[in-house]
């Protein structure tokens, strides 16, 4: 079974990261307006501010009290409407506006040293000739390494201005003495794509991980690719993704549809009906489409397999997805802070909302997956059916009529179980952990080097029990505790993610999906619907 836990904390995550975003209409800036509250005003949240600020028998952070206050305010209204202090709305807006100022590489502290995992294509650190293993021992001609690094303090070092300059002399495989880089700080790109490769000779794969501003650009120039290679069939992955910008949805959902077909609209009380139809541009109007979703596939993702489905272009493969169907706003704040403000719901072509209920307040909200568990609906089509929000005959249909449901998340045209061996409370200890890739970095490199070609280690190279002993051994210094039984039903899902995780490390995400994938029933039922 997924641990609850676990799934709550999962739940958590996403409603911060993803499904508190929508799309944002404006940029206005609303310091010194009338979303700063006035210390003249009759308001009874700035007069107990400044009670506190004056009277209080302890000292307190002004700026923090104010965030909390403001937050416990929008948090009575619905759950996604949040704010943000600085640095969050910050990351947030990177990561939709397709990247952010740095060297452009990945990460992890082992030993007190930092060691690349990973180098963005097209950024500083690739091009001045950074690879996966190498270690930085000093920047800036200061000692790096064993200065009891964190992840806040690595941050703060490898990130600046574009054109800044940075020093780093690195420790790499090839070298026993140090060769120093000089790397000019640059914009990085973020790609929105987690995976693209060809499943068999006629049927492609796509994996979304978020709906940002360059979305629709980056699937394009991945479907070209793979057409190339002769796709003309195609699996769209979104789980686990969040969403993010309506306009990113809407836009990907365009290059499915011919002309004129209504994609999804919005309305609220403060925002007229605002309908968003498909133009004549689309690159893949006819091609056999499958969408998967699961539980935590929200908020844009919802945008487009709704409107997918409700129009019968694609077969909706997985689970019920999360059931955000609220539009939100942002509106920024002087300081860097902002407030994310439903503003309007979404609806899908045929109609319907897809926005769960949250009117037993926000906690019960936020652990809602977990209930789903709880129900055996993440494993069973049939409990999931017998929610009362699907109990009432729906009114809703697709185009070719057949019965869709409201009022809870998009329910899949295919149904597949959750894999209760994935999530074990072990396998988040070793992820959280990272413990795959340190032991990759450890111990893979011999086997790694046997291998040319990601194709060939993906086909050729498998996790013996000798190797799964090896790491578990590796593992059990950092985890000192480990549970027989999920060690044991673990043991495939373990094995997986070791040899994804080498894949990774030496050949990109590509790789780590293919391994990911290759026994992925939800995926393998996708490719059945499109054949």
């Amino acid at each position: 079974m997924k641990n609850a836990g676990a799934i709550i904390f999962r739940s958590m995550i996403l409603l911060l990261i993803g499904t508190a975003i929508g799309f944002y209409l404006a940029d206005n800036n609303l310091s010194g307006n009338g979303l700063n509250f006035s210390l003249k005003s009759n308001n009874k949240i700035n007069s107990v501010l400044r009670l506190v600020k004056d009277n209080y028998v302890d000292s307190v952070n002004e700026d923090s009290l104010e965030g909390v206050a403001v937050n416990n305010v929008l948090q009575t209204l619905d759950p996604h409407s949040l704010y943000l202090q600085p640095q969050r709305a910050q990351s947030i807006n990177e990561n939709l506006d397709g990247g952010f100022n740095g060297v452009g590489l990945e990460y992890q502290i082992l030993r007190d040293t930092l060691v690349v995992t990973q180098v963005y294509s097209g950024g500083p650190a690739a091009t001045a000739g950074l690879l996966p293993g190498d270690k930085i021992i000093r920047v800036n001609d200061k000692n790096f390494s064993g200065t009891k690094l964190t992840a806040k303090k690595v941050d703060q070092t490898l990130k600046g201005d574009s054109l800044t300059q940075i020093s780093m002399s690195v420790l790499t495989a090839n070298y026993s003495t140090l060769k120093t880089y000089r790397i000019q700080r640059g914009h990085v790109d973020l790609s929105s794509l987690d995976a693209a490769y060809m499943i068999n000779p006629e049927t492609g794969y796509i994996k979304i991980s978020k709906f940002a501003s360059t979305t629709d650009a980056d699937f394009r120039d991945a479907l070209t690719k793979l057409k190339a290679r002769g796709l003309k069939k195609l699996v769209l992955d979104i789980r686990e993704n969040g969403g993010g910008y309506l306009s990113a949805a809407t836009s990907l959902a365009n290059e499915f549809l011919s002309k004129g077909k209504l994609i999804v609209y919005t309305k609220g009380a403060h925002e007229e009906r605002k309908d968003y139809f498909s133009t004549d541009s689309g690159m893949f109007k006819e091609g056999k489409l499958a969408v998967l979703i699961d539980e935590y596939s929200a908020s844009a993702s919802e945008i487009l397999a709704g409107a997918l489905q409700d129009l019968d272009r694609a077969v909706i493969v997985g689970r019920r997805s999360f059931g955000k169907g609220l539009v939100q706003q942002q509106f920024p704040f002087g300081d860097g802070s902002a407030v994310n403000l439903t503003v309007a719901r979404y609806y899908t072509p045929s109609g319907r909302s897809i926005q769960k209920s949250y009117k037993y307040g926000t906690e019960i909200y936020h652990n809602e997956i977990a209930e789903r568990m709880r129900k055996g609906e993440l494993f069973s089509e049939q409990s999931t059916l017998s929610d009362s929000i699907f109990k009432k005959p729906s009114p809703y249909h697709t185009s070719s009529g057949k019965k869709v449901y409201s009022g809870g998340g998009i329910m899949p045209d295919v149904f597949v179980p959750a894999d209760t061996t994935i999530n074990t409370d072990l396998v988040q200890a070793l992820s959280e952990q990272q413990l795959f890739t340190a032991y990759t970095i450890d111990q893979m490199g011999p086997v790694l080097n046997k291998f040319h070609t990601s194709d060939a280690f993906v086909s050729q190279y498998n996790i013996s029990d000798d190797e799964f002993n090896k790491f578990i051994l590796y593992a059990s210094k950092t985890i000192k505790e480990m549970d027989s039984k999920e060690l044991l039903a673990s043991k495939s899902t373990i094995k997986s993610l070791l040899k994804a995780s080498a894949a990774r490390f030496k050949w990109g995400d590509n790789a780590y999906f293919e391994v990911m994938n290759s026994n992925d029933v939800t995926l393998n039922k996708a490719v059945e619907a499109v054949n």
